[in-house]
């Protein structure tokens, strides 16, 4: 830090300021300010203030000499989903929240443009489109992380560093508030900002020398400054900052490191000083609650619809939902758990765009038709008009594990008692209309995707046009019978979750299904298939199970073009899926089982 260029910003910034309040100003003894007034003074950087005694001025060399200091722009982060704020963060990025009134990422740009700093970039990635209307409002430039969702914000620093090449730049956290502006139009070297911690923290706490140079940072720690906040990249940081990041990007096993870690790890060649604020000046939610503690507008009045319906459902006021948190988001719905009067319920929220892909009436029907069998969760409440769903939560309920041959035993033992239950709805599922639904809103992408889709599709019609001529039982099916969808419950017992796709079908289609979603073997499949059927399978059997695993594999890989669509990614799971038509086709072809 050049604490020459301290005193000359804060004397520019205010000329009455005497030495005792450029040592309130910079943390600096009163001893040490004198001397580096004296300095100032011999470089001819200052003077004496003309009108009131006690006072400086800056002069031309000065002025001059704080150019090397002048903040040429920011950086705010906002890639994140901000996981710990859900149901908000479902619907509105975590920065773009409102704090009193006024989104934390507009507060931060409104302080910037407050001291001149104007040319100020936004990383954007979770719901970007939201930030588009800032570029209008407040000239900021929008830079996307693609690789947001699956590393941390090493790869965001990496994705902007053309941005920080060669400049004097702030980086910030779209999600942080700041109660007084602490920017300014010169910095004169690299810093964190810094909150002194009382207590243990989990926080990373930092240790530094007199001169206030960060010399060693770990992980948690007891009356601690802390890092917290904006921080400053100088240019001639940056230099030797970015090297190393690259190097670190390009290094295996390092997606999930912070930009920090690279500063953590060589903190002998890269100086970096503390920047300590005083207490209530910045503020990091770590969620909901805390949020709602600070604005207590936050306690009944989120506008949010997922909360507000469940302040609707169970008729309190939302300050009594507690213990917000996000369940792994399926690849349709979003879904978060929260507590209420001691017990805990799922909120479910379709995905957007899933009115257009499932039948919620359909769903609707299907739950009450099956909840007199004990099968599924306890629902207390169904919008079939929406798709909002609240269930009760199953405490220390776990997941089938699709490897283990007792579980899937017992799982093929529901779906038996299912298909042999006699309950039915009005609606069947038809895979054929499926198909054929979901190629018509993928617009040709499928063609562009697989360079042999149309001859795969002609082998996937061989299929279906053969089991049009099978009289095969029908029977309410729950078709996505994947293993997570299996809930064993402490007592023992056994839940078959989320019901959306289900209907009347050939109720070998869940064997079919269960399989390909599991990631089965051809062996793996045979194997399933004679659990259920409790008999050595026919030719029949196993060509129609062959059949929709097959069609199976073919419909998910076309849903999946149709998400990749909607800009969502599920990595290898669309050649997984396309593989399955492929190869069980060729099995049927080479056991003859198409011919039967």
């Amino acid at each position: 830090m050049d604490r020459i260029g301290l005193i000359c910003r804060y004397i520019k910034e205010d000329p009455r300021s005497t030495q005792r309040d450029l040592a309130q100003k910079t943390g600096f003894s009163v001893g040490t300010v004198n001397t580096l007034i004296k300095e100032a003074m011999q470089k001819r950087l200052i003077a004496q203030g003309k009108s009131v005694a006690g006072t400086y001025e800056l002069t031309g060399a000065g002025d001059d000499f704080l150019e090397q200091f002048k903040v040429d722009g920011a950086l705010i982060i906002a890639a994140g989903f901000g996981s710990r704020f859900v149901p908000l963060t479902f619907e509105t990025p975590k920065g773009l929240l409102e704090v009193f009134g006024e989104r934390m990422i507009e507060r931060q740009i409104r302080q910037l443009h407050e001291v001149g700093i104007t040319d100020i970039t936004i990383a954007v990635g979770y719901l970007k489109e939201k930030f588009e209307y800032l570029i209008d409002k407040y000239q900021v430039k929008l830079l996307y992380n693609p690789e947001y969702a699956s590393k941390n914000t090493l790869t965001t620093i990496y994705r902007a560093r053309e941005v920080l090449a060669g400049k004097n730049m702030y980086i910030l956290s779209s999600d942080n508030w700041l109660r007084d502006n602490m920017f300014h139009a010169y910095e004169c070297g690299a810093w964190y900002a810094s909150s002194y911690m009382e207590g243990d923290t989990s926080e990373w706490c930092l240790s530094f020398n007199k001169k206030g140079r960060i010399t060693h940072v770990e992980v948690g720690g007891h009356d601690s400054w802390v890092m917290y906040g904006p921080v400053f990249f100088s240019a001639s940081f940056s230099e030797q900052f970015l090297p190393l990041l690259e190097q670190y990007y390009h290094t295996p096993g390092t997606e999930q490191f912070y930009w920090e870690n690279v500063l953590i790890e060589h903190l002998d060649t890269l100086e970096m000083d503390i920047n300590r604020q005083p207490e209530h000046q910045i503020y990091e939610f770590e969620n909901l609650e805390e949020l709602r503690r600070f604005d207590p507008r936050y306690q009944n009045h989120s506008d949010n619809t997922a909360l507000e319906l469940v302040s609707q459902v169970f008729e309190v006021p939302e300050s009594e939902i507690h213990d917000i948190r996000c369940l792994k988001s399926g690849m349709t719905n979003k879904s978060f758990l929260f507590q209420l009067q001691g017990r805990h319920y799922i909120c479910r929220i379709p995905g957007p765009g899933t009115e257009f892909l499932i039948n919620r009436k359909e769903e609707e029907a299907v739950y009450k038709a099956v909840t007199p069998l004990g099968i599924t969760e306890h629902i207390l409440y169904f919008d079939g008009k929406t798709g909002y769903k609240i269930a009760q939560y199953y405490e220390g309920a776990r997941n089938a594990d699709a490897k283990n041959p007792q579980e899937m035993a017992a799982c093929m033992e529901m779906l038996r008692k299912l298909h042999h239950s006699g309950v039915t709805v009005p609606h069947t599922f038809r895979i054929r209309e499926r198909i054929d639904f979901y190629e018509r809103i993928c617009r040709g992408h499928e063609e562009m995707l697989f360079e042999d889709y149309p001859a795969v599709r002609a082998r996937m019609n061989e299929l279906m046009d053969r089991l049009d001529t099978l009289e095969r039982p029908c029977c309410l099916s729950h078709i996505d019978s994947v293993a997570d969808n299996f809930l064993f419950l402490p007592d023992g017992s056994l839940r078959l979750i989320d019901w959306e796709y289900a209907g009347m079908c050939d109720p070998l289609i869940d064997i079919a299904m269960c399989s390909i979603y599991s990631y089965y073997s051809q062996e793996e499949l045979d194997h399933l298939l004679e659990e259920y059927l409790q008999h050595a399978p026919s030719d029949e059997e196993r060509f129609v199970t062959y059949a929709y695993a097959a069609l199976g594999g073919f419909l998910w890989a076309l849903w999946a073009v149709f998400k990749s669509m909607e800009g969502r990614e599920f990595g290898d799971y669309t050649i997984v899926m396309y593989r399955y038509a492929k190869n069980y086709y060729r099995k049927i072809v080479s056991e003859g089982l198409l011919k039967l």
